[in-house]
């Protein structure tokens, strides 16, 4: 089970947005198995199920959920669903909602989660940001399901592998420069001939190209930090879940 001593270590937006709760796990857990340890809530990972569906229940219970949260199947792209709680998993990269105690769901573990919230705490949403996403635009399309002006919503950087440890060929690098060569910035050539890209800078770019002013987060690295899931670091492991919700009682 959960309790306020574990979920302590998790993550939570530094922002201050009324009615809106949000969270990105850690490792920190007693229900998952290595190499899944901690506390691991993907489907996808070739975890035990009953596992998955034990640290599932444990958040359910814990967060006092109404309803199911809306569960991604996520592919790299820029598809944006509006969260429902009719136990659908679909392929989807960001997730959005204006509805109360409807929570929106996704995992990572090395690729970007960006979480948004309009500042009055009325939508929020979550997006899937891995080089792909980023270059096709997964951030531009979570934005655009907002009524909200840009410049009032509210977003943050939660854990991803940082840039001295995200290594890239020119094949990434290209991708970016075809489309602006601003990006170049965000590429530092290396010894090997090859690169190493900032998730960070490249989103924080996209954002304020889109009118968002108000960005926090950022700063961690899913790879060198223990507290994470990382892929790139191991190849079978859990996945970090990110979690938001407009809470009226709040």
């Amino acid at each position: 089970m959960l309790d306020a001593a574990l979920v302590r270590h998790w993550l939570q937006p530094d922002w201050q947005v009324p009615g809106v709760r949000a969270w990105c796990t850690t490792r920190a857990g007693q229900l998952s198995r290595p190499p899944y340890d901690g506390f691991n809530t993907a489907s996808h990972v070739g975890d035990d199920p009953e596992s998955v569906a034990r640290c599932r229940r444990a958040l359910a219970d814990y967060f006092a959920w109404s309803r199911p949260p809306q569960w991604l199947r996520q592919v790299h792209g820029i598809e944006v669903v509006d969260a429902a709680p009719d136990g659908a998993e679909p392929e989807a990269d960001a997730v959005y909602t204006r509805e109360p105690e409807q929570v929106c769901t996704l995992h990572t573990a090395d690729c970007l989660p960006v979480f948004f919230a309009a500042a009055d705490g009325s939508e929020v949403a979550l997006a899937h940001a891995g080089w792909r996403g980023l270059a096709a635009g997964v951030l531009e399309a979570a934005l655009a399901k907002f009524g909200t002006a840009p410049h009032l919503i509210k977003v943050w950087l939660g854990p991803a592998i940082s840039q001295p440890a995200f290594e890239v060929g020119d094949d990434v690098r290209d991708v970016f420069l075809k489309q602006s060569t601003d990006y170049s910035g965000f590429f530092q050539a290396n010894e090997r001939g090859r690169w190493q890209g900032d998730l960070y800078g490249l989103a924080r770019v996209r954002l304020n190209k889109w009118g968002v002013q108000h960005i926090t987060g950022g700063g961690f690295c899913t790879y060198t930090d223990p507290r994470f899931f990382s892929f790139r670091r191991q190849p079978v492991t859990g996945r970090l879940l990110s979690m938001i919700w407009i809470d009226p009682a709040q």
